[in-house]
């Protein structure tokens, strides 16, 4: 089942960042203190939004 973000995902935002801090039905089923598969998965394989920028300068 693939619900809809309640509000559009910001410019220069992560869509699935943002899907998962603001949509509580995709966690609603993890345990307390379990973390989310999709989330640690995402993290740990980089996220194209947390990758810094290499300066044009050097």
């Amino acid at each position: 089942m693939v619900s809809v973000p309640a509000t559009p995902t910001p410019p220069g935002e992560c869509p699935q960042c943002w899907q998962h801090a603001h949509d509580r039905s995709l966690h609603r089923m993890l345990g307390p203190r379990e973390d989310c598969p999709q989330c640690v998965d995402h993290m740990r394989n980089g996220c194209p939004y947390l990758v810094p920028k290499r300066s044009r300068w050097w």
